[in-house]
């Protein structure tokens, strides 16, 4: 057993438990030569979390009320671009753990097995059912098939919009770079 093992194993004191382990902002060796600004930054990570909730009530919204996957999607897709105008591509990893293929991958089959599955019990492509269950504490829940097919569209949507920022924006981190480079120069 090598040291490194031993220092994992050892347990956390309780008084640590909920001390946070990583970094709230990034260091200046996380940014990549991204521009920063201390004020954007700690405004994206405060703002971020509400507009994700947000994006989730307008995704539930959407069956009865103006809202849906799609509109929900954009929100959040909305959120994660101001997380990378604060810092850049560093900054959006940060947010998102998920490789953005995954997630489109997985928001086109749910919305495509949603569509499909009437069709497989003798009704039309894209029909819908509703359940009515009674919950204890939340009273009648009314659920329908096509919130299945709403969070494919918001997964989807939220996933273009990430791999746009992770493509379009390494080209873009390129380019700041170089300009500092050439400011340097002259």
């Amino acid at each position: 057993m090598t040291a490194g093992q031993d220092d994992q194993e050892q347990p956390v004191p309780w008084t640590q438990w909920d001390a946070p382990r990583d970094r709230w902002l990034m260091s200046d060796d996380a940014c990549n030569g991204w521009p920063r600004s201390l004020l954007l930054e700690v405004c994206a990570r405060i703002v971020f979390p509400t507009v994700l909730m947000v994006s989730v009530y307008l995704l539930f919204a959407g069956h009865h009320d103006a809202g849906g996957g799609f509109s929900g999607g954009l929100v959040a897709g909305l959120a994660f671009v101001l997380r990378y105008m604060a810092g850049g591509s560093a900054e959006l990893a940060a947010a998102i753990r998920i490789h953005p293929p995954v997630v489109i991958g997985a928001g086109l089959t749910l919305a495509v097995v949603t569509a499909l599955v009437p069709a497989l019990f003798g009704e039309t492509v894209l029909a819908s059912a509703q359940w009515t269950l009674d919950v204890p504490v939340l009273g009648e829940l009314k659920i329908a098939t096509n919130l299945f097919l709403d969070v494919g569209v918001y997964l989807l949507i939220v996933g273009v919009v990430v791999d746009l920022l992770r493509t379009v924006g390494a080209g873009t981190e390129k380019g700041v770079m170089l300009d500092d480079e050439e400011v340097e120069r002259t």
